[in-house]
Parts: structure tokens; sequence; C-alpha cells
């Protein structure tokens, strides 16, 4: 059905430039794309966001960004307050201020409630839609019966006809979101006291990819603003505030180089990474991505040699701490990986990812008083990170290393649950009910997770 190609393409409201609507698009891929979890990016991004989001009226708690391991330059809102974005935005954009305008932008989506609004109009549309479709289909089915050939394809014809006017309405509301988020992003913008510079040189950016393939290309099946026309009328307004020569600050642009320097340290080849960073550069982003590119490559270390540097020209960043516990603990040395892990929590007390990275060193070292402790960091953690299987994984080793095996099968059955493993979830789940205390909160904590696992295979 049309509509449903339609909705399958603008249920997710796009920063990307405009892109031709085809039954291609429809098509979902078997695998979801791949989220990156990072304590500093995810940092890094709740520094760009909170204004805006303030701005915009939005409660910065109640919106979330995630971050996509996608190479391509795109982001995008979903799932209601949501906003994804690629790693190949993050490490393309030239400065700070270019990621923040396309956060600015996905958020005028959201302050607009375009995807609920963007519902409504399918909603609606889709009903003219199956109208036209059933009609159509009449009049096939009759003229197939009189043996009409012509009549068939007449209503061939009112099928096809009904279904495009409904798409091409529902992508002309689409068109008008995109350009009403773009004007929102620089009223956040300028509410801020940032300039709309970024956002309008990486819109150009795409704008200048996009042309060759638009060449020739109906603008009324696009779901997005012609570039030109969209560049023109986004400069125009950038250019209005007061803030458009503003520079980003000194220290946001540091960490937004050291950001691209572990997107690419980790994500690249080692050749890659040495031919952004090459040793004759000494700067802290370029060590950054030689250190991570050195343990991942199993030379722990020459990485803790470079990471102990970094730490030293720059000891209030905690993410360098965080690093050398990282390479330490992946490079089978957890009791080493304990000290600069606890400095780092001491540091950023609040990050659960920190902490449950922490746990995991702990519970390497195979000691019972560690196992322990690694159980306080987890339950910690769980305040912020609640839907984190990997924290239900080491919960479930610490009371494994503690022989409390009800409450390990019961951790045992919450991270699988996360992982989306119903089978494991409910076998799990019930064991532990078998042998927790019957109404007690870990009980109850085991039915929830059967009670759920049952309800979503109705």
């Amino acid at each position: 059905m049309a509509a449903r190609r339609i909705l399958a393409v603008v249920c997710a409201v796009s920063l990307a430039f405009a892109s031709v609507i085809g039954p291609a698009l429809a098509q979902k891929k078997s695998r979801g794309p791949a989220l990156i979890r990072d304590a500093e990016i995810e940092s890094l991004m709740r520094l760009y966001t909170k204004p805006i989001f303030q701005a915009a009226g939005l409660n910065p708690g109640a919106v979330h960004v995630y971050i996509i391991n996608d190479p391509r330059i795109n982001a995008f809102v979903a799932g209601g307050q949501r906003i994804f974005i690629h790693t190949g935005l993050l490490t393309q954009a030239k400065t700070p201020n270019e990621v923040i305008g396309v956060l600015a932008h996905e958020t005028g989506h959201i302050a607009g409630g375009h995807l609920a609004r963007m519902q409504n109009e399918i909603d609606r549309k889709s009903t003219a839609a199956i109208i036209g479709m059933l009609l159509g289909a009449a009049a096939v089915a009759g003229g197939a019966v009189a043996g009409q050939g012509e009549v068939a394809q007449a209503g061939g014809g009112i099928m096809m006809g009904t279904q495009g006017m409904a798409q091409r309405l529902v992508l002309s509301y689409a068109r008008a979101m995109e350009a009403s988020a773009d004007q929102a992003a620089i009223k956040f913008l300028t509410a801020t006291g940032q300039s709309g510079k970024g956002m309008l040189t990486l819109f150009q950016k795409l704008a200048s990819q996009s042309m060759a393939s638009l060449r020739n290309v109906d603008p009324y099946l696009l779901s997005h603003p012609m570039p030109l026309d969209r560049i023109r009328n986004l400069e125009i307004s950038a250019r209005a505030s007061k803030y458009f020569g503003m520079p980003d600050k000194p220290e946001i642009v540091l960490r937004h180089k050291l950001m691209q320097a572990k997107l690419v340290g980790f994500l690249q080849p080692m050749q890659t990474v040495y031919q952004r960073y090459p040793t004759s550069d000494d700067s802290l982003p370029a060590r950054y991505a030689r250190a991570i590119a050195m343990f991942r490559s199993g030379d722990t270390r020459n990485a803790v040699t470079v990471i102990d540097t970094l730490i030293r020209d720059l000891p209030s960043d905690p993410y360098f701490l965080e690093l050398k516990g990282q390479a330490l603990l992946e490079g089978g040395e957890p009791a080493k990986a304990v000290a600069p892990l606890r400095q780092t929590v001491k540091m950023l007390p609040n990050n659960g990812l920190i902490r449950i990275m922490l746990a995991q060193a702990l519970l390497g070292t195979e000691n019972k008083a560690n196992a322990k402790a690694a159980l306080t960091e987890l339950k910690l953690a769980r305040k912020t990170e609640d839907d984190t299987a990997s924290l239900y994984q080491f919960m479930a080793m610490a009371y494994g290393q503690l022989g409390d095996i009800p409450r390990a099968d019961l951790a045992t059955a919450e991270a699988a649950f996360y992982r989306g493993d119903k089978q494991l979830a409910e076998e799990k789940a019930k064991v532990a009910m078998a042998t927790l205390k019957r109404g007690s909160s870990d009980w109850l904590r085991a039915n929830d997770i059967l009670n759920f696992v049952n309800r979503s295979d109705k």
C-alpha cells in the first residue's frame, strides 16, 4: 500500500537532504543499526544539547541522543523524544557548531511534535488512498468479469492515481516540517547565544553532494525541500542573528577533536588511524587515536605509555584515565585496571557506564571481596543503566563468585531479557522463582520478567 510505503520513509524525520521516494526505501534491514555506547561521547552530546533543549522548552533528562555506527552524514528523530546521530556526522563535522546545529534542527522536530503530526497526516491521507484503492479494485474486478479490458485498465489508473496523490500530499507536509525545523533551530541557537553558521556550512556541504543525484527529479517526490531553496532560506535566518560570527569555545573544540580521534581510533583500521594521525603529530587528539589503535592491536604496554603522557598533559580529563583502565582490562590485566577506573569514578560519580567497567575489572580479579565491591558498583550503575544487558551479566558473575546462585539466575534472566533472548529469560526467571523466597522483591522481579515475556509473545 502507498500509505505503508510513505510511513516507512517519513516515520523517522531526518536531517539528510532530499531523497527520491521509491519502493526500495521502504524495505527494512533484517538487522538493526549498531548503537555505540561511550561515556565521553554521550557526555559531550549532553553538553551540546542541554541548552538547546531548555531553549525549546524540553526537559533535558527526557530527551535521549543515541550514536549509530554509520559512516554517512545523517541524524534523525524517531520513537518520540529520541535523536539518533551517525558517527559519520561526528567524525566529518569540522566544528562543534556544525554538530550542535544538527542537534538543534532535530530538536525542532521534537519541539514541533512533527512525528505525531506526521502520523496524523498519514492516517488522514491514508483514508483517501484506501477509498481510491477500493474503488479502483472494484472497477478492475467489474471490467474483468465483463470481459472489458479497458475498464480494468481504468480501474488500475484510479488506484495508482489516488495513491500518488496521497503520497504527494504527505511529502508536501514533510517538506514543510523540514523547513519549520530549520527555522526552529536558528531560534534555539540564537536564544542560547550560539551561531547558526555551522549548521549552514554543513547543510551547504550536503546540498553540494546531493545536487547531482537530484538533477531532473520531480521536487514533489522529495521528502525535503530542494537544496538551493533550503540553503537560501536558512542563510537569511542564520545571518540575521547577532551571534552568526560567534566562534566555538577552545575547550569545546578540543573535546570535539578528542571525540573524533576516539571514533577513528576505535572504528578505523590501524593504517587509517596513522594516516590521519601520523607520529609526527604530537597533539592530544593524535596521541589519543594512536593509543587506542595500539591497545586494539594488542600492544597494551606502548598504549599505556602514551596514555600516561595524555594524563600528565591534561590531568583534569577523566576519559584518559578511563581509557587506561580499559586498555589494561582488555589487555588481560584487570587488577591494574581497577585503580585508574576508580579514579575515573571519583571524577564522574554519576556515570553508570564507567561504574560497569570498574565492576568488570573487579570481577576479573576473581576475588570475593572484589566481587562484593563490584556488586556495589553495579547497583549504583543501575540508577542510570537499568536497561543495559551487560550490567546484569556482570551482576550474575558477581553473585556466582559469591555463591548466591538464585540471584545469579535472576540477573542472568534480566540480562537475557534486555538482550531480547526471551527463551533464556523465561527459563532463568522460572529457575530463580523456584529458589527465591516467594513474595520477596527479587521473586517479584523474576515474576515481572516472566509476565513481560509471556505478554510479548501474545
